[in-house]
């Protein structure tokens, strides 16, 4: 977390949680969901405006954590903008050699692979888990051809149960 983000957190610590206004989808893109978007139905369906600004990008993935519910978030200054994922965390990129890259540049290690009933590659790492990114299958299945990998088969709801993130910090917050 960036310094300016802490202190922050420490000159204003009760600023209210801000939820369905950030989306992350199945690409490792972050989309702003404004009142109209979010009114028209939920993320991914319409997605919003797509962040493309190179700093605010690089801002958000230093500052992007999740809380103790599995719900992740962007802590921007004083305010958790909790963000609603397509698919999961993350969204990993592989290199020729089975490394693994998260949307926001993180390296991680590989600790298990899966397959959702779409047909969806999944990996969980050292720091989370996420979806291998389309663009990578071709890397991501030689992994599997050559043993590097193992898959096991698994519903993406119970995805969220078993590796603890939550797709949906506003759906959750509305029925609590």
């Amino acid at each position: 977390m960036d310094d300016i983000v802490r202190q922050a957190l420490q000159k204003w610590p009760n600023v209210p949680h801000c939820h369905g206004w950030l989306g992350l989808d199945a690409r490792g893109d972050w989309y702003l969901r404004d009142e109209s978007v979010q009114a028209a139905g939920p993320f991914p369906l319409p997605k919003g405006s797509r962040i493309e600004h190179e700093k605010l990008l690089a801002f958000i993935g230093r500052n992007y954590e999740h809380d103790g519910d599995g719900c992740w978030f962007f802590q921007n200054g004083p305010q958790r903008v909790y963000v609603e994922l397509e698919a999961a965390p993350w969204v990993w990129r592989v290199d020729a050699a089975g490394g693994l890259h998260s949307h926001t540049g993180r390296p991680a290690s590989f600790r298990s692979a899966w397959l959702d009933e779409s047909g969806r590659l999944f990996v969980d790492t050292d720091i989370g888990f996420g979806l291998v990114h389309t663009l990578d299958m071709e890397t991501a299945s030689n992994q599997v051809a050559t043993g590097a990998w193992r898959v096991d088969d698994l519903p993406w709801t119970d995805m969220q149960q078993r590796f603890g993130f939550t797709a949906s910090p506003l759906r959750n917050k509305q029925k609590g």
